[in-house]
Formats: structure tokens, C-alpha cells, sequence
């Protein structure tokens, strides 16, 4: 997330990818400064892309915090209608953040 903040996205989601090969396991707190950092440089793809390996990779459930980063993401991105899809299909109900 410190990259992200600094503009240095791309970099942030490389340290990622090198954890990964390293063995290192990702866990919700890893996937929160992953969405953080593409919503801070505007990586659409690669935030969907992470979000969804959440589940389907790591067997993380997301939480509030991982859709937060989302629809802040789909919203700078000009996405409206599909974060508002998004926030309509969380399996909770929306809550002040989001």
C-alpha cells in the first residue's frame, strides 16, 4: 500500500506476485493493500482480477474492507453502474463505507 500511495502501483502488485513465488500465502489483510494499491493508480482489470482470486484462489471470503476498495475502485474508474451492481449483490447488506 505504500507504494500505491506513492504511485508506485505497478510495483506493489510485483512485490505481490514475487511473494506468491516465494511460497508466501496472501491473507485478507495482503488482499486489502493489493485492492488499495490498484484503486490508488487505476488498475481496474488488475483489481477485479485480484478480487476475484480471493475466492477462487486463496479461499478468502471478502469482507467489508475488500468490497470498500472495490466500489471506490469501479467508481474513480467511471464504472457506476457496475459499482453500484457490485454493491447490490454483496452477500451483506451495505453498510456507510461502502
Amino acid at each position: 500500500s505504500g507504494y500505491a500511495q506513492h504511485g508506485h502501483g505497478k510495483e506493489a502488485l510485483q512485490l505481490v506476485e514475487k511473494m506468491q513465488q516465494e511460497g508466501l500465502t496472501l491473507d485478507h489483510f495482503t488482499f486489502i493493500g493489493v485492492l488499495s494499491a490498484c484503486n490508488h493508480v487505476g488498475l481496474l482489470d488488475e483489481g477485479c482480477y485480484y478480487f476475484n482470486s480471493m475466492h477462487c484462489d486463496h479461499n478468502i471470503s471478502p469482507a467489508g474492507a475488500h468490497y470498500t476498495c472495490m466500489v471506490d475502485l469501479l467508481g474513480r474508474a467511471g464504472q457506476l453502474n457496475e459499482a453500484d451492481d457490485f454493491v447490490n449483490n454483496m452477500p451483506f447488506q451495505p453498510f456507510a463505507m461502502v
